[in-house]
């Protein structure tokens, strides 16, 4: 009997723990999404079933203009794609699915990608043209993480059309990010907000300042960097790499939840 290289136990273990910890993220991520999608639904769907409709200017948005409508559509149908892309998207990751459902899989995969262009155009849209809450630096930075999820879409699909799996799979996950970006933004500020317990970098009535600037490229650029670390580690990284890796996604988990307690409770919670 040939023994196993002493290698091989911490290599696997360690392989075990980054498993863990992504698994970890990737469930406390979908339970905040969750929460987000139900706040679309009850807000805005909700409302628009009661006839209500001066109930989506919430949050900042300027939802219906008399004598807008293309704009109104537009609005519309950003927040449907919303509800989607927050929807579809997790169920795009679960591997469980993947193996079992391959069918679902793909028209998920479509319905996901037809929903983040047809999103990431609407809100070139609304924010150039119809106009938006903050300043050019941040009209900018949303401008490029939505060129971002047109460039995903399109590569996952070029990837998936050759069998490339494995590059399809990477491109997906990079497009599942980029595609929550404002997700991501709301959770970024209000873990912000209950970290310093007052708008530290920014005004709260106009929506600007240095942080949402910063916040606005984060959004995305953040995501990205630690899923290219996490990439790495887990094609070629040794064990020290997949602890350290291992140990920033549990610092990473740690930081979701507590933004997505902060916006349940501060954006979410209080209109549903």
């Amino acid at each position: 009997m040939i023994a196993r290289p002493a290698v091989a136990g911490p290599l696997a273990n360690a392989d075990r723990a980054l498993t863990i910890a992504a698994g970890s993220w990737f469930a406390v991520t979908v339970v905040g999404q969750l929460i987000f999608a139900a706040y679309i639904a009850i807000l805005y769907g909700g409302s628009a079933a009661r006839g209500n409709l001066a109930a989506w200017t919430s949050g900042g948005a300027r939802g219906i203009v008399h004598g807008d409508a293309l704009g109104n559509v537009a609005f519309a149908s950003h927040l449907l794609l919303a509800f989607v892309i927050v929807v579809g998207g997790g169920v795009q990751l679960v591997p469980l699915v993947r193996r079992r459902v391959p069918a679902l899989h793909r028209w998920t995969g479509r319905a996901f990608m037809v929903a983040a262009s047809l999103a990431s155009l609407g809100g070139l849209y609304l924010m150039w043209v119809r106009g938006a809450a903050g300043d050019l630096t941040q009209h900018i930075g949303t401008s490029v993480n939505a060129v971002l999820i047109l460039a995903c879409v399109l590569l996952a699909w070029r990837a998936a059309r050759a069998r490339e799996f494995g590059a399809h799979r990477r491109w997906a996950l990079r497009l599942f990010l980029c595609a929550n970006g404002v997700w991501f933004f709301r959770i970024g500020l209000m873990l912000w907000l209950m970290i310093f317990r007052k708008p530290l970098g920014f005004d709260m009535k106009s929506f600007q300042g240095p942080f949402l600037s910063a916040l606005t490229f984060a959004q995305y650029l953040l995501p990205l960097a630690v899923l290219e670390l996490y990439l790495r580690s887990r094609a070629g990284g040794g064990t020290r790499q997949r602890v350290a890796m291992a140990a920033v996604l549990g610092f990473v988990t740690v930081a979701t939840g507590m933004g997505v307690v902060g916006a349940t409770l501060g954006l979410w919670l209080p209109h549903m």
